[in-house]
């Protein structure tokens, strides 16, 4: 039977166009109605993508804690803002790498936590460090920490970080991203070795004031801060989902600074309301269709290989991304070792093909469902992944949940198909980390398990020779599609705006170092 392929609907698009100010205001924050942002009161409102999940470095939930670690913590270095990716001092007074495997570092004299836990120390280094790799601990961002072995304590303030192997992504993951967060032994003790949304002592130059869930947190500037003094004296940190609602707040005046949708990017760029500024970045991102390879009803290779190919990205990057992000070819961006110039699987579907591997399956009257989190690009992009498989007699149930529950996914068996998307810092050990076998149920959702794509994430960390690290990336990149339990879709991109009160430091990748926010007028 021939199958002629007919594009599938995207009449949602005009619905994200024309989504009104009253639904969206219905999503936002309590308490923000009627409320006019005043110019000069010191406080910079940005919004994050997600709620506070831990402030404890080793149970992070990702970019959107670390916005606040890094302003209520401090790392040996810090990311420095800009175009190209780059690191400053921050903790550290000196820090050097000796050997393959030893780096040396000094702290400075003047940093100290809150509630009387003393100066910073090299013991805390150690003890901030040795914990992510410590097994009874078993923190989520342990393959950040890569081959750490210990940290040898030297004098109060100096240290050796020691390796077992070299590891190339030390300065762009391990030290200047979550795992780098320095915290209190003392103080982390004191509450029986984990912390959870209470800082319990920081040391940056903000210090948490409080958080209300689902609605902000607020930072207020450190009084005891000897380092340079940050420019605002409040942040205010807002959680919205949905880009469509943030750039309601915006254009409302709400809040200064935030993410805004592809969609809205073509109206940015002829005007910014209230004399805000449109900056647009790449991006790290990376969105994928994901398939449980544990569940029963995916277990079929040909099945997974068969909804790999009667997905059609660019149908999908024009409904939900209004053509303004280009088709992946993995998980690693264009401009890192790895990226692949092309997929095994084009981005364009291939009907024919994709319901001949469906009859070599000898599956039936399938029915599978799709966990998205409740955002409109995703609530698009599902929409038109089930019209596509409907079309091949792949029947698609799309399940929308909020973003505790979605989030809490990785450790449901029953998923069966996810849209899912991870942030990235610029090295793409990071990337390969999240799908290793022992990250199955935790942050590797499609339980993929390969012994070859092991031994790459280990061996292309070590490797220095960028060319041959490229080769080992893409290989990993081919092993996850040959699974069958991946389809990729797109790295998006970073726009953002802000308000003419800001003056943003951003990573290159457009996301934000809040502590080094300037002011405006």
């Amino acid at each position: 039977m021939k199958i002629e392929w007919i594009k599938a609907p995207i009449g949602r698009r005009n619905f994200l166009k024309g989504a009104t100010a009253l639904g969206a205001a219905s999503a936002l924050p309590m308490g923000w109605a009627n409320r006019v942002m005043a110019a000069d009161d010191g406080v910079l409102r940005v919004r994050s993508y997600s709620d506070l999940r831990s402030l404890d470095p080793a149970y992070s939930g990702g970019a959107f804690d670390e916005e606040m670690h890094a302003c209520i913590y401090n790392k040996l270095i810090q990311f420095k803002p800009g175009d190209e990716w780059g690191w400053q001092l921050d903790a550290a007074s000196m820090i050097e790498q000796v050997d393959p495997t030893h780096i040396k570092f000094a702290l400075r004299d003047d940093i100290g936590f809150t509630n009387g836990f003393g100066p910073m120390t090299a013991e805390d280094v150690k003890y901030s460090f040795e914990r992510i790799i410590d097994e009874e601990i078993d923190s989520t961002n342990k393959p950040d920490m890569g081959s750490l072995s210990h940290v040898e304590v030297t004098g109060e303030r100096e240290g050796t970080i020691v390796l077992n192997e070299a590891f190339a992504p030390l300065w762009s993951i391990a030290l200047p991203y979550i795992t780098g967060n320095i915290i209190s032994k003392a103080a982390a003790e004191a509450e029986g070795g984990k912390i959870g949304t209470d800082p319990v002592a920081e040391s940056g130059p903000y210090l948490r004031d409080s958080w209300n869930p689902k609605e902000k947190t607020v930072l207020k500037r450190n009084p005891d801060w000897k380092g340079d003094t940050p420019a605002w004296d409040t942040i205010e940190i807002y959680p919205i989902d949905d880009e469509n609602t943030a750039e309601i707040a915006f254009e409302a005046g709400e809040i200064d600074f935030t993410r805004v949708s592809l969609g809205a990017v073509e109206r940015y760029r002829e005007e910014v309301p209230n004399g805000g500024t449109l900056i647009e970045k790449p991006s790290l991102y990376y969105v994928w269709l994901g398939m449980n390879l544990d569940h029963p009803k995916l277990q079929n290779p040909k099945l997974r290989q068969a909804i790999q190919h009667a997905v059609d990205v660019p149908t999908i990057l024009e409904a939900a991304y209004f053509s303004a992000a280009e088709p992946s070819t993995g998980i690693i961006a264009p401009g890192l070792a790895g990226n692949r110039a092309a997929g095994l699987v084009p981005p364009e579907a291939n009907l024919e093909k994709a319901a001949a591997l469906l009859a070599e399956s000898g599956e039936t009257n399938v029915t599978l469902t799709l966990d998205i989190l409740n955002k409109n690009t995703y609530s698009a992009m599902a929409q038109v992944i089930q019209a596509m498989l409907a079309q091949i007699g792949v029947t698609v149930e799309i399940n929308v949940l909020e973003s505790g529950a979605f989030w809490a996914s990785g450790d449901n068996e029953d998923l069966q198909m996810v849209l899912n998307r991870y942030s990235m810092t610029p090295d793409p050990y990071y990337a390969t980390s999240w799908f290793t076998s022992d990250q199955a149920g935790v942050w590797n959702w499609e339980r993929f398990r390969n012994d070859e794509f092991d031994e790459i994430h280990v061996q292309a960390s070590q490797e220095t020779d960028q060319g041959k690290r490229a080769k080992m990336y893409q290989r990993a990149q081919d092993l996850m599609e040959e699974s069958g339990a991946y389809r990729f879709i797109t790295h998006e991109a970073t726009p953002v705006v802000h308000s003419s009160r800001v003056v943003p430091a951003l990573r290159p990748d457009g996301l934000p170092l809040l502590r080094y926010f300037g002011k405006g007028f």
